[in-house]
């Protein structure tokens, strides 16, 4: 029971809405602006461990700037292209992990998209000048904002998890927060998916999100 929660719980798409910011939000209203086209410096970084949801900040930020200005994501630097349209927003996660080849072309990308006011989001576990890079392409990411992404601590959770509840149009009791932070793991993104899946089962069953319900929905799960 402790973990189908979880496999109950399908993640929805990764948007600014659902990504829990804690004590990020100066890192989320800078990568907002450059989805938005607002952002004056050519490059960002957001780094830290992982499972603190950068790679979910990158598909926000690509969600969020689909019709604002062309953007390109990346999983990776492996495959990063040369030319870009003008005032491109070009995201890539895990920078890195460029090898020599991916760091010509990321050097090349840098100076193309500051050349032509585009811009470039990237995420990695350490800041700039600890990247195992070359010298040229890390003194140009850290030329840029450079943010640290820090996980909530579990003291933050039950506030974050109850805020996100009433961003959806629901109050979560603390025994239900309780009960989600006691069963299985304790990843925002799978306490957010479990939040999401019970609201959308909430609705469905004209019921409060409680914990009877959500006991309910475990043992029909099981099909107990």
């Amino acid at each position: 029971m402790e973990q189908l929660i979880f496999e109950l719980a399908t993640p929805e798409p990764p948007t600014f809405a659902n990504f829990l910011t804690g004590p990020n939000l100066e890192a989320v209203t800078a990568l907002r602006g450059f989805a938005a086209g607002d952002a004056t410096e050519t490059g960002l970084v957001l780094w830290g461990p992982p499972g603190v949801g950068k790679s979910h900040l990158l598909k926000a930020a690509a969600m969020q700037a689909s019709g604002l200005r062309p953007c390109q994501l990346f999983s990776g630097p492996e495959v990063l292209p040369v030319d870009v349209a003008p005032a491109a927003l070009v995201l890539v996660d895990d920078v890195d992990r460029a090898d020599a080849a991916a760091q010509g072309r990321l050097f090349t990308l840098y100076n193309t998209l500051k050349a032509t006011g585009g811009a470039l989001v990237a995420t990695a576990s350490v800041p700039p000048a600890r990247m195992p890079l070359r010298d040229d392409i890390r003194t140009r990411l850290g030329w840029g904002l450079v943010h640290e992404v820090q996980p909530l601590t579990d003291e933050d959770k039950p506030v974050a998890l109850a805020t996100y509840a009433r961003s959806r149009g629901f109050e979560l009791s603390d025994d239900v927060i309780a009960y989600l932070l006691a069963h299985g793991r304790r990843d925002m993104t799978s306490l957010l998916a479990t939040l999401a899946a019970l609201d959308r089962h909430s609705l469905a069953s004209k019921r409060p999100v409680t914990t009877a319900l959500l006991r309910e929905w475990l043992q029909r799960g099981l099909g107990v």
